[in-house]
C-alpha cells in the first residue's frame, strides 16, 4: 500500500480583515492613500557578464523570450534603455508634477549607474531594497538567498547614507520571508499581493508590518500576454482601480500602489498614460500621495 506524506500545516491566511475590514484613517483624513513604485532593475537582470547562465527573459518588449546561454543583445539593450533614457523621462515627470515615490532598487543596478544613483539622492525618493539581482529565487538556496540580501543592504547603505527600511524581492522564494524577519530592521515588507491595507504578520513574539504590492495597477502588463496594449488601456485601468478605491474610502479608506519600470513606462509611447493618470488624482484634495516609508511610519504609530 502506498501512503502519501501528509501536508504540511497551512498557516495561509484567507481571512485577512474580514466581512468588517478595518476601520482606519489616513493623514487629513485622506480617502485613499496613493503609493508609486517605480523599479530600478537594469543591470540586475540575469546576463552572462553577471555570471548568470542564461540571458534574462522577464518583462522585455520580447514577450515570452527564450533563455540563451550566451549574451542576448537584444534583451541587454531592452533593459539598458531603462536605464539610458526611461529613468530620465520619468525623473522629470515626477519632479514637475512634485510626486513622492518609491524606488525598488535592486543592489547590482544601483551600483551601475552613479548618476541614476545621484538623481535619486536629489530627488523625493525612498529607496527600498528590491534584491541585490533581479533574478527569481524560488530554486535558489535560502545560505545565497540571505547572503544576497545582506549585499542589497550594504550596497544601498554604502551608496545613499543609510539602510533600507523595506523590502522587496518581487520573484521571492518560500524562504524570503524568513529572512526578512530574522535580519528584523526592515520597517515593512511588500513581498505580498494579499490586501487593500497593510497588515501584520506573526512569528512567535516578532511581528513584521506587511506593505501589500501590485501586479494588476502595474505597468509589467505591458510586458505580459493578454496585458496592457496601449496607454490608454493603462490609464483605463488605473482610473477605475483609482475611483473604486477613492468611492469605498468614503467610509472606509484604503491604499493603492502603482508599480512603474523604467524600460517599460519609460517608453515614448507609454509616458503620457502616467501623466495623464497623474494629472487626474491631483485634482482631489483628499487623496494622501506618499511613499511606502510613510505609510509604514503611520500604521507603526497608529495600528501596533
Amino acid at each position: 500500500m502506498i501512503q502519501s506524506k501528509m501536508p504540511k500545516k497551512n498557516n495561509r491566511n484567507f481571512i485577512g480583515y474580514g466581512a468588517k475590514g478595518r476601520k482606519i484613517s489616513w493623514p487629513n483624513n485622506a480617502r485613499l492613500a496613493l503609493q508609486i513604485v517605480l523599479n530600478y532593475e537594469e543591470g540586475g537582470e540575469n546576463c552572462v557578464l553577471n555570471g548568470d547562465k542564461y540571458s534574462e527573459t522577464f518583462l522585455s518588449e520580447i514577450i515570452g523570450a527564450k533563455a540563451i546561454k550566451g549574451r542576448h543583445i537584444s534583451m541587454e539593450s531592452i533593459y539598458e534603455y531603462g536605464s539610458r533614457a526611461g529613468f530620465w523621462r520619468l525623473n522629470n515627470l515626477f519632479k514637475e508634477k512634485r510626486i513622492p515615490v518609491t524606488i525598488f532598487g535592486v543592489g547590482l543596478a544601483l551600483k551601475q549607474n552613479p548618476e541614476v544613483c545621484e538623481a535619486i539622492k536629489k530627488g523625493n525618493y525612498e529607496v527600498a531594497a528590491h534584491g541585490y539581482r533581479w533574478i527569481d529565487y524560488q530554486n535558489i538556496k535560502k545560505s545565497v538567498e540571505k547572503k544576497h540580501m545582506k549585499q542589497a543592504i550594504n550596497t544601498i547603505k554604502e551608496i545613499f547614507g543609510s539602510r533600507p527600511l523595506g523590502w522587496y524581492t518581487g520573484r521571492c522564494s518560500p524562504n524570503t520571508r524568513d529572512l526578512v524577519f530574522d535580519d528584523g530592521n526592515f520597517m515593512y515588507d511588500s513581498d505580498s499581493y494579499s490586501d487593500d491595507l497593510p497588515y501584520w504578520e506573526y512569528r512567535g513574539k516578532k511581528k513584521q508590518l506587511i506593505i501589500p504590492y501590485t501586479l494588476d495597477n502595474n505597468d509589467m502588463r505591458f510586458a505580459t500576454n493578454q496585458g496592457f496594449n496601449t496607454g490608454d488601456h493603462f490609464y483605463n485601468y488605473l482610473k477605475d482601480s483609482f475611483d473604486a478605491l477613492y468611492e469605498e474610502g468614503k467610509t472606509n479608506p484604503k491604499m493603492m500602489s502603482v508599480g512603474l519600470h523604467c524600460r517599460l513606462i519609460g517608453r515614448p509611447g507609454r509616458i503620457q498614460s502616467l501623466k495623464k493618470f497623474l494629472d487626474y488624482v491631483l485634482e482631489f484634495d483628499d487623496v494622501w500621495i506618499c511613499k511606502r516609508i510613510d505609510i509604514a511610519k503611520h500604521w507603526i504609530k497608529n495600528y501596533s
